[in-house]
């Protein structure tokens, strides 16, 4: 980055939010995905206004732009692979509004997840979208992954509840999509194609989120199983039954163990599987689900089955599973972290392809996921210098995403593409569709300011690379 550019960018931010040195650089440079790429200078605005100008600028002179929140990617989707500028959106966060009359939510979009959750809950409100990282996860990031969390199951993913939004254009418009109500359907629904967007077709400034009323009360249980093929006939066995939980959630043994070695939950480390599920709404009915969920996991030959009796029993069963992302990260120095997704009724067959992948290359291949919706998260534990393990980690990693494909599945369930799927999106959308993805891309940014070098993979890229 030239010293022109650096000298317009100070006229913009004051020189405390610009970031040039080699140190600072290289904190921006990874996410919780794989892979590092150094960006050229950090800033970090704290107006739509500033950005704005920042976007311009980088038109003008051609330098790309690396949203970023907090940096909670799987797929790489912040990584500046082409160089140019960060821009470190987790500094706005002076906004959060809750208007209980008209339930919704206004927020910065550096504000965290659990912060709106949080306060929604005081006004007796309930934001659903629940990823596991909401506690370090800001809103915008979760917004333009649309990533959701366990209750997506019940009540939707983030794209349900974004209503509208304050957004930067690729050319540096500051424009408004959507409003403040839930019914809107004047002219294309720009809300709902920024979301999910990746950083690719604007930078939320600004988000405005529907809330539901609170459910008055919940009940949770936890069962045991030899197997995960066990585990997701249960899943499905529930779901046939017209039960609808909120949250299913899976862990397989290995998961099990980690989380145990990593720190002590008291969950049984010779069970092959284990279901989190929590059920929701009118007291007098979640006593009958529960039941009936129950008698299910019996038919199917649990090991064990335990129902929470206290908040503090609930709490430490979710405790158990928030633990299991940092637990199998102690199992190895490379995670390779991915959520491909089938429909529920084939989650036994996934298991079983699953296992077959991890006997077929010998990999560490620990499986968990939001099992209700589909939405599992194979992990693959590795070394990124052992470069054998790791090529057998590359054609592990297209056999799970054709084998959910095949299930009639999709690549991404709430991690999106980034640069760890890019080659594969053409497996699902055809060369037609990657077309036009590619065309909406172009008329909204033409000169490819946005995130570049993310969903679309090289010419003639047909595999991600991992060493």
């Amino acid at each position: 980055m030239n010293e022109e550019v650096k000298n317009k960018l100070k006229k913009i931010l004051p020189t405390n939010k610009l970031h040039f040195e080699l140190s600072d650089r290289y904190s921006y440079s990874f996410d919780a995905s794989f892979g590092e790429y150094l960006p050229e200078g950090v800033a970090q605005p704290s107006s739509a206004q500033e950005i704005s100008e920042i976007v311009k600028l980088a038109n003008q002179y051609g330098f790309p732009l690396y949203p970023r929140g907090s940096a909670t990617s799987l797929s790489g989707g912040p990584l500046p692979v082409e160089g140019g500028l960060v821009l470190d959106m987790s500094q706005m966060r002076d906004k959060l509004i809750i208007d209980k009359e008209n339930m919704i939510a206004i927020t910065s979009p550096g504000v965290l997840t659990s912060d709106i959750h949080n306060e929604a809950e005081k006004a007796g409100l309930f934001y659903p979208p629940d990823p596991s990282s909401a506690h370090v996860s800001t809103i915008a990031g979760n917004i333009l992954e649309n990533s959701s969390g366990p209750k997506g199951l019940k009540y939707g993913t983030t794209k349900e509840y974004v209503i509208g939004m304050e957004v930067v254009t690729p050319t540096g418009e500051i424009v408004r999509v959507g409003g403040k109500t839930v019914k809107n359907v004047t002219g294309f629904d720009l809300t709902r194609l920024i979301t999910g967007s990746e950083g690719l077709l604007g930078i939320v400034t600004e988000a405005t989120l529907r809330l539901i009323p609170k459910p008055k009360d919940r009940k949770t249980m936890m069962a045991t199983f030899h197997n995960p093929v066990d585990c997701g006939r249960a899943i499905t066995k529930i779901l046939s039954k017209g039960i609808l939980p909120a949250a299913m959630e899976l862990m397989d043994n290995a998961c099990i163990r980690a989380v145990e070695h990593f720190e002590p939950s008291g969950l049984p480390v010779n069970a092959g599987a284990l279901l989190i599920l929590e059920v929701d709404g009118h007291p007098l009915a979640l006593q009958e689900e529960i039941e009936q969920s129950r008698e299910i996991c019996e038919e199917i030959g649990a090991l064990t089955i335990k129902v929470a009796e206290s908040e503090k029993e609930r709490n430490d069963i979710w405790t158990a599973r928030k633990k299991v992302s940092p637990a199998i990260t102690q199992l190895g120095p490379t995670k390779i972290s991915e959520d491909a997704t089938v429909p529920r009724s084939k989650i036994p067959e996934m298991m079983e392809k699953l296992n077959d992948i991890r006997d077929r290359y010998q990999l560490n291949l620990v499986v968990f996921g939001h099992a209700g919706d589909g939405n599992l998260h194979p992990n693959i534990i590795t070394d990124k210098t052992n470069i054998e393990e790791m090529k057998r980690v590359e054609d592990a990693v297209g056999d799970i995403f054709q084998a959910a494909l095949e299930l009639g599945g999709t690549l991404s369930g709430e991690h999106g593409i980034g640069t760890l799927k890019a080659p594969y999106l053409e497996r699902e959308y055809g060369k037609e569709g990657v077309a036009l993805l590619k065309s909406i891309k172009h008329a909204w940014d033409p000169n490819n300011i946005l995130n570049p070098g993310k969903m679309f993979a090289k010419e003639g890229q047909t595999k991600v690379v991992l060493t």
